[in-house]
């Protein structure tokens, strides 16, 4: 072979090597720099600055994190979590400041004060059963005169009402007259003649007592009494006309004093511990829409309206000038606070659908996150809570729905109307394993692993959403399967369906 062929084989060779070496750079470089950047762990892409290692987090999504790496009880390690990679929280949403400029989202502090709250209660007036008289003799006769005849005339203390002839009367005026004659005529007589008269002087004025002549009658002549109104008010029943006979015991008026008034407000089960004697209440009638009147509660029943499931409060209402009327309705305010501090927030801030009560924390940068809370007194423009928030926590107090129907709150008030475990969550997973055993609600699974969880393949526990998915599908069969996370730790089967026959079971040799 001459020079020239054995030169030409050289440049060749060269050629080569030199292609073979930009190739194996060309290819190999990033793979270095992939590492490198693997192990400084915080590095960042080029031009963009270093991001900051904030914690390590459960990998079951547990509330549990580590300032360093560590491993859970199965064994997995724990996830890095940058700044800026912080996982959602399923019941947090973020809105943009644009959006909340649109919304006109408003928000205010909860904090600790004085809550004037009342309990709210719809009543009627009734007449004080206490200012309530008879006018009723005690002895039998006839009306001979009415000077009052008519149900709800007006009358004053002393007025005269009706006049009467009693023959029981007579005689025993008479008698009267001639005891205290007898007893005049025995002065100079024996002691014993005059204590026998003095005697019959003083059974006779004992029985005229006993008639109840010292109160409301008096004599007009020997044989008629005219009867007066024991107290002021008005005539509620007038049970006779002139020429009546009546009987002892016989109510000839019923008069009531409306200088006050009773009402009896229908106060719910759940509002009687906050019902107290003493308290005073704020009192609206529909007659006098402008004005209200000032009672106070003075009685609680004992007894509670099952068909109802209110109780009867009687409160005490003064009616001096006699406009409010036994009958008339009455809506009802009875102030239950006290001066003691309680933690509030205002009442629109409260989202209650009846059985849960939830608010809407403002979190930092435009999130925010739905928060059950425990409610107690109310007013028209506060709520105390009770449980769920402290004092500081800032709280949605406008646009709550509409940042609602927004964001659909990432499902977090999907389970407003009832919280059941079908709507706890909307975070759906795929995965492929083999069933290895059924215990009523829970199975055992062996499933691959689980990219979006950045779990590795392992065998663990799974709730079922219902016992009729697991039906045809038996332990040892390979699966594919739907789960949710409905909470932390807590992973619940939709879906799930054999993928191919059941393996045999191994026993060992005996």
């Amino acid at each position: 072979m001459n020079r020239a062929i054995l030169t030409f084989i050289a440049v060749l060779l060269a050629i080569a090597m030199l292609v073979a070496g930009y190739w194996a750079g060309s290819h190999h470089a990033p793979a270095l720099n992939t590492a490198s950047t693997a192990i400084k762990g915080t590095a960042a892409e080029p031009g963009k600055p270093a991001r900051k290692l904030l914690y390590y987090r459960n990998p079951m999504g547990l509330p549990d994190t580590s300032p360093v790496p560590k491993k859970d009880s199965m064994g997995m390690d724990y996830i890095p979590v940058y700044q800026g990679d912080e996982p959602d929280d399923p019941w947090v949403v973020k809105v943009s400041p644009e959006r909340i400029q649109t919304l006109g989202v408003k928000t205010a502090l909860a904090e600790e004060q004085s809550l004037e709250a009342t309990v709210r209660a719809v009543g009627r007036l009734e007449i004080n059963e206490r200012a309530i008289v008879d006018v009723a003799p005690r002895f039998d006769g006839w009306i001979e005169r009415l000077y009052v005849n008519a149900t709800g005339d007006p009358v004053k203390r002393g007025q005269a009402l009706f006049s009467v002839y009693s023959p029981e009367l007579v005689s025993a005026y008479k008698e009267l007259t001639i005891a205290k004659e007898l007893s005049q005529a025995t002065q100079a007589a024996d002691p014993a003649s005059r204590e026998r008269a003095d005697r019959l002087a003083a059974a006779v004025s004992e029985r005229l007592k006993n008639w109840d002549m010292a109160a409301g009658a008096t004599r007009v002549d020997s044989s008629h009494l005219r009867f007066s109104a024991p107290a002021s008010g008005i005539v509620l029943e007038k049970q006779a006309v002139e020429g009546m006979r009546f009987s002892a015991g016989t109510p000839i008026y019923r008069i009531a004093d409306l200088a006050t008034v009773w009402v009896f407000a229908d106060v719910y089960e759940q509002d009687l511990q906050r019902v107290k004697v003493g308290q005073t209440a704020m009192i609206g009638i529909d007659a006098f829409p402008d004005r209200h009147f000032s009672a106070k509660v003075t009685y609680l029943y004992p007894t509670l309206n099952a068909a109802t499931r209110t109780t009867q409060v009687r409160l005490e209402l003064l009616n001096r000038d006699g406009q409010l009327r036994p009958g008339m309705f009455a809506h009802v305010d009875i102030a239950t606070g006290g001066a003691q501090p309680r933690l509030t927030v205002p009442s629109s801030a409260v989202i209650d659908n009846g059985s849960r009560q939830i608010v809407l924390l403002a979190l930092d940068a435009g999130r925010f996150k739905p928060q059950t809370v425990k409610i107690g007194l109310r007013n028209e423009d506060f709520v105390e809570i009770l449980d769920g928030l402290k004092a500081g926590d800032r709280v949605v107090v406008s646009a709550s729905f509409l940042i609602d129907a927004e964001s659909n709150l990432k499902a977090a008030l999907s389970n407003f109307s009832a919280p059941t475990t079908s709507s706890k969550s909307a975070n759906t997973y795929q995965a492929v394993g083999s069933l290895d055993a059924i215990d009523g609600a829970d199975v055992t699974i062996t499933h691959q692993p689980i990219q979006a969880l950045n779990w590795p393949g392992m065998t663990m526990d799974f709730q079922l959403a219902s016992p009729d998915l697991i039906k045809g599908v038996a332990p040892g069969s390979p699966i594919r399967f739907e789960f949710e996370q409905r909470g932390p730790g807590e992973f619940v089967i939709t879906r799930i369906e054999a993928t191919g026959a059941a393996k045999p079971k191994m026993h060992g040799a005996r």
